[in-house]
Order: C-alpha cells, then structure tokens, then sequence
C-alpha cells in the first residue's frame, strides 16, 4: 500500500513539468524553443484498440518500445486488449552542452536535432546497439548523405552472420532502409530501417535506427558538416521556474530486460546522489530524497520535480 501511494504521489509531481511546457502539437516532432528553456513537449494518453500491441502505440506517436513500456508497468506489451489508458511519456530534458546540430543519448535511446535558426528542437527515438555493439562516444559530425544506399556487411558482421553477401542493395531487406548519413567514424551512420519495430530497443551492431519516416525527414533537414555529439547519459537534471527535475532512463541491460518481458532488475545511477547534490547548491535542504532513491530505482524515463515546496516566511513582520 506504502508503494502504491509513493508511486501516485511522484506521477502528480511529474505532471507539474507538462502543464509548464506544453505544446499544442502533442505528438509533433518539433518543438519552439526558447532561450534558457529547458524542457519540451506534453505527457499523453492512449486508448488502445483491439489488435494494438506497444509496438504499434510507440510507432503512432512517435516514441521508443522500450521508452513506452518502462512508464506502463503491468501492460502487456503484446496484446494490452482495447480499452486501455497508455501513457504517453513524451516530455522531454534538453541535453545539456552546446545547442547544436544532432545530440544522441545512447542511454535514453533517442536523437536530438537544433536546426540552424536556433529556435526550434526537433526529438526522435532511435535503435541503439546491442550488449557489445555500442557506438562510440563523443564528438563528430555528419560527412556525406545516400539515398537508398547499399549496404556493405562489415567483416565483424560477416563472421557472425556468414550467410550474409558482400553487399546488400537497395530495397525491402536492406537493413539501412532508405536513408543514410554517414559519419566521421568508418562504419556507424545515422540510418533508417527495414524493421521498425527495432526502434526503442538494443538492436544494432552500433548504427542509429530511425523510424522510416523520421529518417526521411531529418535526412531532409541535416546538411553535410553537420556536428553530432553522442553522449551515454543516464540521467538529467534541470531547473525549471525555481524547481529541480530529474528523469532516470533504463541502462542498456535494464533495456534488454523489458524487451523480453521481464521485471528490471534495479540497479541506482553510479553519481546521482553526488550529482543531485551539485544541482541542488544552497537549495539541498529541499530536496526530496525518497523521491530521488525511488527515480533511480525505478527509472520511468519522465522528468519529476525532485524539490519540495518552498515554504512561505512566517516569521513576524517588525
């Protein structure tokens, strides 16, 4: 009963974060962005439909399997049944660091992209690589574009998969899909694919997946030269109107667990109480720490407000 009363108590405090941002395009892509601002877009709900499974709800509103199953314990992701209230969890952190050209957080599964007017954020969810398989991290940046390009199986690949030729071309079992931008690093590229269902999951051997139709329109938007910055974060905090946010995302073994169905093992962020701590500064004594401890056990993936009202001045006036 104790659980069930925490939980309620911190989904009323994440709600605080939409009703500060919301957006009238609920499950739009791009969002206005601010000088200073911090968050982007609106918590939703889905009612699902006879033969709707988690994987179809992701793919129509644009959101990650893994990102939609973690916020809707219980459900099964299979066959929810019609009539069931999905939560949409698409209220976003903006990554932290300089505003520019393509940011990646393997850790949340998902792509960001400033576009040069610097007033927009455009969000999408990717498929990132599987135990063993992950894409490098740091800096670099976007050095050529393909239109229904071909694939050439690196010999890593190769060794697992011998069947495999020494090129696949274009069409419906290439597994780039029909765009691909390449990057400064031989080998990885920001791609779509022939598998849709992959996105939201562990799944590549380092590339970036995107749904078919966001590649499309990110490959539109990207120019060459553009800077990428891939970090593995698996946590953000932010202020928000003298208020500190915290969302926690599933690590990648907590990742592979939910894909198969299975309870996350829990597992705190390594530096969160430390790194809560410096965000906090002179305002420490109200941070709530039950709520803190339960994000990192739980890691619903939505922005919470981690600090406890402020509470009026009741001392006598002179």
């Amino acid at each position: 009963m104790r659980r069930r009363t925490m939980r309620a108590t911190v989904f009323g405090i994440a709600l605080a974060v939409v009703i500060a941002v919301s957006s009238p395009h609920a499950n739009a892509a791009s969002f206005p962005l601010f000088s200073g601002q911090q968050a982007v877009g609106t918590l939703g709900t889905y009612v699902t439909g006879d033969e709707d499974t988690l994987l179809d709800v992701a793919r129509i509103n644009d959101l990650g399997y893994g990102q939609l199953v973690v916020v809707n314990p219980g459900i099964d992701p299979w066959l929810p049944g019609p009539g069931r209230r999905v939560t949409l969890p698409g209220v976003y952190l903006v990554p932290d660091g300089p505003r520019r050209g393509i940011v990646i957080n393997l850790s949340e599964q998902r792509l960001y992209y400033f576009p040069p007017d610097g007033r927009t954020l455009e969000t999408y969810p990717i498929g990132v690589g599987v135990q063993g398989w992950s894409t490098p991290l740091g800096m670099t940046q976007v050095t050529g574009k393909e239109v229904r390009p071909s694939w050439y199986p690196p010999s890593s690949i190769r060794e697992e998969e011998p069947e495999l030729p020494e090129v696949v071309p274009p069409g419906p079992d290439n597994p780039l899909g029909e765009y691909a931008l390449r990057l400064g690093w031989p080998s990885y590229l920001i791609h779509g694919t022939h598998k849709p269902y992959g996105v939201g999951r562990n799944v590549s051997h380092g590339c970036i997946r995107l749904y078919p139709e966001d590649i499309e329109r990110l490959f539109g938007e990207v120019r060459v030269g553009t800077p990428v910055r891939v970090v593995d974060e698996e946590f953000r905090l932010a202020w928000i109107e003298s208020e500190l946010y915290l969302v926690v995302f599933p690590n990648k073994q907590q990742m592979d667990e939910l894909d198969v169905n299975e309870p996350m093992t829990p597992a705190t962020p390594a530096g969160l109480r430390e790194r809560v701590t410096d965000a906090a500064g002179t305002q420490i004594d109200r941070i709530d720490w039950r709520i803190v401890e339960y994000l990192g056990l739980k890691r619903p993936g939505i922005p919470y407000r981690i600090t406890k009202p402020i509470q009026p001045d009741r001392s006598p006036g002179p």
